[in-house]
């Protein structure tokens, strides 16, 4: 198979031959390949959200859907999505300019007095993997950042992340003062980490807890359909 695989020219392949190709590229963690493919179907007048929505998260919605399902792990995933920054160094300049849509923004981050961040790197890859734009915070995280950040970027969700017990109740001290600035309402907040569970998330007042990042991406997703489907206020 490695002498096959060896043998194929990408500009050689037709576009639909190509987003296959992409897909199976993306899912290897094959970043190079990835970037030459976009510059491929750039030359051939793709448009730069068509490339987005069809090769590369289409690929990473296989990549994310083995993962929940146990066949892919996290080292994987951390190569498909590097293969997807990739490809989304060279097309998010040319989407800005073409104000081509995104599914809706996330900020995220680990939460303060907290310095874990693979699962929130894992998450924020995978939600710009599937089309979201990210704005990550880091680790170690005080409500007044994620507040600023929120009211700065516009932003749909919060995504909080704790990986320690001690630093899970710092997610309520967030979400209490959304409350009380009368903005909980104005975004979708999403909750993760090793140690929580469903019903730490409702007892939080979060919209929902992702176990993993698949999970996330799906729930994201889920609730941003639901935004657009209201009726304008």
């Amino acid at each position: 198979m490695s002498d096959e695989e060896d043998d194929i020219i990408l500009s050689e392949l037709s576009d639909d031959e190509l987003v296959d190709q992409m897909m199976d590229d993306l899912y290897d963690g094959l970043k190079d390949e990835i970037m030459e493919a976009v510059n491929i179907l750039l030359e051939r007048s793709w448009e730069p959200y068509d490339i987005l929505t069809r090769p590369l998260v289409g690929g990473m919605t296989i990549v994310g859907n083995d993962f929940r399902d146990g066949i892919l792990f996290v080292p994987e995933v951390l190569l498909a999505a590097n293969a997807m920054k990739g490809g989304m160094s060279i097309l998010k300049p040319l989407l800005v300019e073409t104000g081509a849509p995104t599914i809706g923004k996330m900020v995220i981050g680990t939460v303060k007095g907290d310095i874990h961040d693979i699962g929130k790197n894992l998450v924020a890859m995978m939600m710009e993997g599937a089309g979201f734009e990210i704005v990550d915070l880091g680790i170690n995280n005080a409500v007044e950042g994620y507040l600023e950040a929120l009211d700065k970027e516009k932003a749909d969700i919060l995504g909080m992340s704790a990986l320690l017990t001690t630093t899970m109740p710092y997610m309520k001290v967030v979400i209490d003062t959304l409350k009380e600035q009368g903005k909980r309402d104005d975004y979708i907040v999403l909750v993760g980490g090793a140690p929580l569970n469903e019903e730490f998330g409702r007892a939080i007042g979060a919209d929902a807890y992702c176990r993993d990042a698949a999970v996330a991406v799906e729930t994201a997703k889920s609730f941003m359909a639901r935004k657009h489907n209201r009726a304008p206020s």
